[in-house]
């Protein structure tokens, strides 16, 4: 018998999370069937989408929702050998049972020198959202300017600098002069921390003068209000995320976004990575690609033991990572 240690939602969270929101909880897991395998998480991801997620996809009690790097321990299925790494949507486990179906191997060619928990960052799925986002919804061109909000982040890091490798001029900001710092080294032509300049509209102005052919929308809320104005005519904005209200009990109000849209005839879409689910091994083969070339440099901000992941949960939401957010467990 294995003993599984599980965090559950114990209840949903009003305003910001707090760790008396999880329970941490043991299950005793029962012994294989035929066709099985038993999994032990190495490393799990906290992400922004599990707060909105967790109100609309769970009940309270549900183990919470989220996604690790495992190696199978034990195994009667014969498509997964023992030592096998793979990318699972297991939840907040230490172990776990699974007949295989939805278990994504790492990528062939994955170096040994490089960390496993880059498959649930750069070569995972924030770094997949960064190259469907931009190339397939921004569109973006050779020569044009991009901004990007939460640009230290695991999502934003990517964009900023895969619009880099594509030709293009690239603008990100941060919430402290440290992730301001690493921008700047990770190759983003402009960067500023939103938090210290004295008007969010005059910074977006000074790091382009021209305006801004597309925005990745990381943040929402006051911050696409003023940033909408700065959009050249025909730009593009791709919404992926809206980190600055999924905390709200109080839903946030306008300045609205209609009349900068229409006479600068812009285009705005919201859009979620899994609609690309058919070409992710094309994009985690180019993303693995630049990465061991050197051109797609990553961070990691690693908390250790399995015990803290709410803190990680609730620090990754606060900000506090730079890159993204793994625990190790």
């Amino acid at each position: 018998m294995v003993t599984s240690k599980v965090w559950v939602l114990k209840k949903h969270f009003e305003g910001f999370p707090k760790t008396s929101d999880f329970d941490l909880k043991k299950i005793e897991l029962p012994n294989l069937k035929d066709g099985e395998l038993l999994l032990e998480s190495v490393f799990l991801s906290v992400d922004p989408y599990m707060r909105p997620c967790s109100r609309r996809d769970m009940k309270e009690g549900d183990v919470m929702i989220g996604t690790q790097v495992a190696r199978v321990v034990e195994s009667k299925n014969p498509a997964f050998t023992v030592g096998t790494f793979v990318v699972a949507a297991g939840g907040w486990r230490t172990h776990f049972i699974s007949d295989g179906k939805g278990l994504q191997l790492l990528p062939s060619g994955w170096p040994e020198s490089l960390p496993k928990s880059l498959a649930l960052g750069t070569v995972g799925m924030p770094g997949l959202t960064a190259y469907f986002g931009l190339l397939e919804v921004c569109k973006v061109k050779i020569g044009e300017t991009v901004l990007v909000n939460a640009a230290a982040g695991a999502v934003g890091s990517v964009v900023g600098q895969l619009a880099k490798i594509g030709g293009c001029k690239v603008v990100g900001c941060a919430g402290s002069d440290d992730k301001v710092a690493y921008l700047k080294k990770i190759g983003f032509d402009e960067a500023f921390n939103y938090k210290t300049v004295t008007s969010l509209d005059e910074a977006l102005h000074k790091a382009s003068p021209d305006g801004y052919d597309c925005f990745f929308d990381n943040v929402g809320g006051e911050f696409t209000s003023v940033a909408i104005n700065q959009m050249k005519k025909y730009g593009r904005i791709a919404v992926c995320g809206s980190i600055s209200q999924y905390n709200d009990t109080v839903p946030q109000k306008g300045p609205y976004v209609q009349i900068p849209m229409i006479f600068k005839e812009l285009r705005m879409e919201g859009f979620i990575v899994t609609s690309w689910n058919n070409r992710w091994e094309e994009g985690l083969k180019a993303l693995l690609k630049w990465v061991v070339k050197g051109k797609l440099k990553y961070h990691e901000h690693v908390t250790e033991g399995f015990e803290n992941m709410p803190m990680a949960f609730i620090g990754m939401l606060k900000g506090e990572n730079l890159g993204k957010a793994i625990v190790k467990v």
